[in-house]
């Protein structure tokens, strides 16, 4: 197990478009962390991952492991392992061999290549299969060779480059489920990669979403939900994602609202001081889509806000239902609801939401105002 410090890691690659990836990255992964990379494509989380590895040359900043300075340090040399999305599995032999593969190149005694191969076979229910070669696996049987190869090197850091996305989804749940059991055995340095929110909240000890090759914000998964840095983190982590909407404020300070043509919302989660401050600024207000009701009555009276506007489309979730709604030409709003929903395209309606759903944010920088009261 080891502690990852990257200070102020940047890559720009040769060329006439000199084009940064990784523009000043600090982050530091602790001991024992699951730490997961999310960001859209060409943001350079994989990038980032790879100058871990050793795998891209670093153009600038230090990167650290366990307090050792690793920038011209070879890859082999990383005391690290690297699960792929391809799984890179040998396909001439078999789950043994594959598993045992990178240990017999490092001239490890071969008692001790038994002894880790079986372990990690037995941890990821893989000692009924060791004699079968890859193309008698299923994917995420597959997916589990590879860890386990990983697993026998006992490193001090695991990387992991996307390693489901070529699961479908129901093995990449079953997958998921036992990548986060096995962290927990393990209590290893883990950094995983992924464009998939969904694997980042419910894996990660903390995320840091990336954008344009900066770090938008790192934190626990549900700091980050519930407290988004900026507009960009608001949308990505959240399926559906934030709706946001531009609007004034209206009103005295200690009554003001935020409005447009189509919704009304409280701004009492903030001080009067703050909201005088917004007077003449533009700003984008937020409203995740389970904090919207069809029924009043689920919304305390006091100060309740409201979004109007016609419904474009019902998607039956079996679970829920979701509920799209155009609020004016070319905006849009989505609404998680029940599964019993009863509306129509067609149809007008007004969805309410309390106070306390309400995210501000500053249109010209996209920077979040937080909230000063309770």
């Amino acid at each position: 197990m080891a502690v990852v410090t990257l200070e102020n890691i940047s890559k720009r690659y040769a060329g006439p478009s000199g084009h940064l990836a990784v523009d000043n990255v600090d982050i530091t992964i602790a001991d024992g962390e699951f730490m997961v990379l999310l960001g859209p494509s060409g943001c350079g989380k994989s990038t980032t991952l790879r100058m871990i590895a050793g795998l891209e040359s670093i153009t600038s900043g230090t990167l650290s492991i366990e307090g050792r300075v690793m920038n011209d340090v070879a890859a082999k040399d990383r005391d690290i392992a690297m699960v792929f999305q391809s799984y890179a599995l040998y396909p001439h032999m078999s789950v043994e061999q594959n598993l045992g593969f990178g240990l017999r190149r490092r001239n490890i005694a071969n008692a001790e290549i038994d002894r880790r191969v079986k372990e990690a076979a037995q941890l990821l229910g893989l000692d009924t299969l060791l004699q079968r070669k890859p193309s008698a696996l299923s994917g995420g049987q597959r997916q589990r060779v590879a860890l386990g190869r990983a697993m026998v090197r006992e490193p001090m850091v695991f990387l992991f480059d996307e390693p489901l996305s070529n699961l479908d989804a129901a093995l990449r749940v079953n997958t998921r489920n036992e990548l986060i059991k096995q962290h927990h055995r393990l209590k290893s340095t883990m950094i995983y990669v992924t464009h998939d929110q969904v694997e980042a909240m419910t894996m990660g000890t903390r995320i840091c979403v990336m954008n344009g090759g900066k770090v938008a914000q790192i934190g626990a998964p549900l700091d980050v939900y519930w407290n988004p840095a900026d507009t960009f983190v608001a949308r990505f982590l959240g399926s559906p994602p934030m709706n946001l909407f531009k609007a004034s404020i209206a009103g005295a300070a200690d009554g003001a609202q935020a409005a447009t043509g189509f919704l009304r919302a409280s701004l009492k989660r903030w001080s009067p001081e703050t909201l005088h401050r917004l007077a003449n600024k533009a700003i984008t207000i937020g409203v995740r889509a389970e904090d919207l009701h069809l029924d009043q009555a689920a919304v305390p009276v006091t100060d309740r806000g409201s979004i109007r506007g016609r419904v474009a489309a019902v998607e039956p979730l079996g679970a829920e239902t979701l509920l799209l709604v155009e609020t004016a030409p070319g905006v849009e709003c989505t609404a998680r609801l029940p599964r019993n929903l009863k509306v129509s395209p067609g149809e007008t309606v007004e969805l309410f939401f309390a106070p306390s759903a309400v995210f501000l944010f500053d249109q010209e920088t996209t920077r979040a105002i937080r909230s000063d009261l309770q």
